[in-house]
């Protein structure tokens, strides 16, 4: 069998972290098997769905670097199908016309729930005497004849049998008044049409899956092999929120993560393969199998996510790491003509940067001038004892030929300055940090230096000098 997954999103917002989950494991399940991987966008709630949703959504895939093979399909433009499959249900009885008003449907409600019992349909129109005294031409919606005895098993790829009596189902509405299908009917249509073979979907679909499975045999149609993946739960236990992170998947990246890292934290998040905690995507792919999921909810961790950023920010090509950083670069204003290149930040900051966001704030100082000094950190080294050790460092920089400005010669002439002084590196280097970056900390000063390059380096420490007599002189 030609393993065939899908992930079909609504579009009725963004990417969550949630849905990005579900897309991977099943992208991850057909990459595995050598299947095909399909997207289709679930859009027949047509008040909620919107194109900027959709776009939203094919973005974040993109930026994941989950490429699907077939799709993307649109349900809304399917309409035709899903409709001539419903009068086919009709004439052969596993479909009818319910004309029940919205007060009868609402009186039948309040008495079942007045007796304690479950709110569901109760078959008035299947009768045929009742279909006898209305026309078709009435207002309808179509229902699907559920089978009224019997139970529905099927066996959970993730969770292992889950039995559900028919009797708890009701009959499904599968085409409203206004004509058009409901998601449900649209849903089974889709993966009978599509071939779909695997389907693998949030926990949230439990209840809806007898009642494809059902309309699945009724059509005679295959049924695929289904999985529910738990839900996220944020760090306290609660349900995922904005509050604990659940925001688009575009967010992270606009927050300075890489994608990578993303998706080693989204297929850890209920999913392991002995205690191995960094996959890289080829791994995922070699690896993944959904016997490993867990069935139980993950809690969303974002130290740990930091962590893993981390780690890729230092370990993947710095080629690729740069084609992402430029996008921050690009957000904080920096002409990048005006500095260093971008593997040389990445080299000079990845070890004390968890996100990329926070290594386009941090070098600001290689490709702009500051106004100010931070004022503790002039405070304690920009005293007038750091005016000959910065006159004399100044000197020795200047003489560096422009062709033989490099970290190591950078480093010989703060260490013959100290030397030449007879003082510690520090009584050197910490003013021309001050110097050069406006600030108390930075990488090495060597390699800072070698960064903001000659001659702002020069015209920096000409700065400092001056605040050092400006502020003798007060």
């Amino acid at each position: 069998m030609k393993v065939k997954t899908r992930f079909a999103p609504s579009p009725t917002g963004y990417l969550h972290v949630g849905g990005a989950r579900t897309a991977l494991y099943s992208w991850l399940y057909s990459r595995h098997a050598n299947g095909t991987f399909v997207l289709r966008i679930e859009d027949t709630d047509l008040e909620r769905s919107t194109p900027e949703a959709i776009e939203a959504i094919m973005e974040g895939m993109n930026w994941l670097q989950l490429s699907w093979d077939e799709g993307p399909f649109y349900q809304t433009k399917r309409f035709d199908r899903y409709n001539k499959v419903i009068d086919e249900m009709i004439e052969n009885g596993t479909a009818y016309r319910c004309y029940c008003s919205k007060e009868r449907l609402e009186k039948l409600r309040e008495e079942q729930m007045a007796r304690g019992e479950k709110a569901r349909y109760d078959g008035h129109c299947r009768c045929e005497s009742v279909q006898k005294t209305h026309s078709v031409d009435e207002p309808h919606v179509v229902r699907f004849a559920n089978p009224i005895d019997g139970v529905v098993i099927f066996n959970d790829l993730i969770r292992g049998p889950i039995e559900i009596a028919n009797k708890e189902l009701d009959d499904l509405i599968i085409r409203r008044t206004d004509g058009s299908p409901t998601y449900n009917f649209c849903v089974v249509v889709d993966d009978w049409d599509m071939e779909i073979t695997h389907v693998i979907r949030g926990e949230d679909h439990i209840n809806n899956t007898p009642r494809q499975i059902n309309i699945l045999k009724a059509l005679g149609a295959p049924l695929p092999q289904y999985g529910h993946v738990s839900m996220i739960l944020g760090d306290d236990g609660q349900k995922l929120s904005k509050r604990h992170g659940a925001v688009s998947v575009m967010q992270y990246r606009d927050d300075g993560y890489l994608p990578e890292a993303l998706l080693n934290y989204l297929v850890r998040l209920g999913w392991s393969h002995g205690d191995q905690e960094i996959f890289s995507v080829p791994e995922m792919i070699e690896y993944f199998t959904l016997d490993a999921v867990s069935r139980s909810a993950s809690a969303f961790n974002t130290e740990k996510l930091l962590w893993l950023n981390h780690h890729y920010i230092n370990h993947l090509d710095a080629d690729y790491v740069a084609q992402h950083l430029v996008w921050h670069m690009n957000q904080q204003g920096y002409d990048l003509t005006q500095g260093p290149d971008l593997i040389t930040i990445i080299k000079l900051f990845g070890e004390r940067s968890k996100t990329l966001k926070e290594m386009a704030q941090s070098c600001a100082y290689c490709y702009q001038d500051f106004s100010d000094f931070d004022a503790d950190a002039a405070k304690k080294h920009l005293r007038l004892v750091a005016k000959e050790p910065l006159e004399l460092a100044k000197t020795k920089l200047q003489a560096i030929a422009d062709f033989d400005w490099e970290i190591e010669k950078i480093h010989q002439t703060i260490q013959a300055t100290a030397d030449e002084l007879n003082v510690g590196m520090g009584k050197v280097g910490m003013p021309l940090r001050v110097a050069v970056t406006g600030m108390g900390q930075s990488p090495s000063v060597d390699a800072t230096i070698f960064a903001v390059g000659k001659q702002r380096t020069l015209a920096r420490i000409d700065k400092a000098l001056a605040y050092i007599a400006n502020r003798a002189e007060q």
